[in-house]
C-alpha cells in the first residue's frame, strides 16, 4: 500500500504527464485530468482491487472501474501506465493516428485496462449499473464509476439511476466531479443542476460529499467511507468538490482549459509549477 505522500508525488507525476501528453499534440482535455487526478490516483493505487496481470473482460473477483467522462483520458491513461497496465513511454503517443491512446478511450485499440468505449455523455451510469448487478448476483466485488456533473444534464443518467435503486444495486460506487464547469462555461449557467445530493436521494440513492477533492487524503477517505455504505440496498453516489484545473494556476477557475492545449510557453510555466516525482516518460 502507498502512504499518502507517496500518492502524492504518484499525483503530481500524473499531471506532468497530462500537460506533455496535451501539449505534444496541440489537443485533448488537461482542465478536467488535472481536476481528478486525486481521484484516479486514489482509486488505483489505495481502494480498488486490481491487478494489471489478471485483466479481464470476464467477472472475476476484482473491482471494476468505468470512466464515463472519457475525455479526461490524459489523467486516466497517465495512471493506467503507471499502475502496470501498458508501459509508461507509449503515453507519448496520445492521440496520434494508430496509437493505442485515443482522445476519448476506445476498445478496438485493445488498450490493457480499457473495457469499454467513452466520451458520449451520458452512457456510463448505464454501464456501470450492467456491470454492478452482475457482479452482485455473483457476489463478487464492487463496481466504481466516475461522471462529469455537466454530463448530468444528460437524460440517461436518471433512467440508470432510477434502475440501480429499483433493483438495489448496492455494490455500485458512482462519482460526480463536481468542479462546476462544463465546456461552454459554468453549469449553473448553461443548465443548472439544482441540489444534486436531494435529486439522487430522492431517485433512491446514498449520497456522500467530498468538499476537498483535490485533497488526497480527504478523497481516500470519502471512498473507503463510501465503501462502509454498500451492501444496504442502496447505490452509492459520491460528490467530489474539485477544481477544474488543480495543480496548474492559468487553468483553475476557468472553464477556458476544458478542452485547449498550453503552448510550448504555457507547458514550461505548467512544470515549473509541478514536480517531477517518479520520472517523465520518454
Amino acid at each position: 500500500m502507498y502512504n499518502i505522500k507517496e500518492l502524492e508525488k504518484m499525483a503530481s507525476q500524473v499531471r506532468r504527464d497530462i500537460v506533455r501528453m496535451v501539449h505534444t499534440q496541440s489537443s485533448g482535455h488537461p482542465g478536467g485530468s488535472l481536476g481528478c487526478t486525486e481521484y484516479l490516483v486514489a482509486i488505483y493505487f489505495a481502494v480498488m482491487n486490481h491487478d494489471p496481470k489478471t485483466l479481464s473482460i470476464v467477472d472475476k473477483e476484482e473491482d471494476l472501474f468505468f470512466l464515463s467522462i472519457g475525455h479526461i483520458s490524459p489523467g486516466w491513461y497517465s495512471v493506467l501506465a503507471r499502475s502496470g497496465y501498458f508501459p509508461v513511454d507509449e503515453l507519448k503517443t496520445f492521440r496520434q493516428i494508430n496509437s493505442r491512446l485515443q482522445g476519448h478511450p476506445a476498445t478496438e485499440e485493445k488498450l490493457p485496462g480499457i473495457r469499454v468505449a467513452s466520451g458520449s455523455l451520458g452512457q456510463g451510469l448505464s454501464v456501470a449499473a450492467g456491470a454492478a448487478l452482475a457482479k452482485k448476483l455473483n457476489n463478487k466485488g464492487y463496481v466504481f464509476s466516475l461522471h462529469g456533473d455537466g454530463e448530468m444534464q444528460e437524460g440517461q443518467n436518471w433512467e440508470a439511476a432510477m434502475f440501480c435503486a429499483t433493483h438495489k444495486i448496492d455494490n455500485l460506487i458512482s462519482t460526480i466531479d463536481y468542479n462546476g464547469k462544463q465546456i461552454d462555461g459554468p453549469v449553473d449557467e448553461v443548465m443548472p443542476l439544482g441540489n444534486l445530493k436531494a435529486k439522487f436521494e430522492s431517485f433512491g440513492w446514498d449520497v456522500l460529499v467530498c468538499e476537498k477533492g483535490n485533497d488526497m487524503e480527504s478523497v481516500i477517505n470519502i471512498l473507503n467511507e463510501a465503501k462502509k455504505h454498500t451492501g444496504k440496498s442502496k447505490p452509492v453516489m459520491i460528490l467530489l468538490k474539485t477544481e477544474m484545473g488543480y495543480g496548474v494556476d492559468y487553468m483553475m477557475g476557468t472553464h477556458a482549459w476544458h478542452g485547449k492545449a498550453p503552448n510550448d510557453e504555457q507547458l514550461e510555466q505548467a512544470l515549473a509549477q509541478l514536480e517531477e516525482t517518479i520520472g517523465d516518460y520518454q
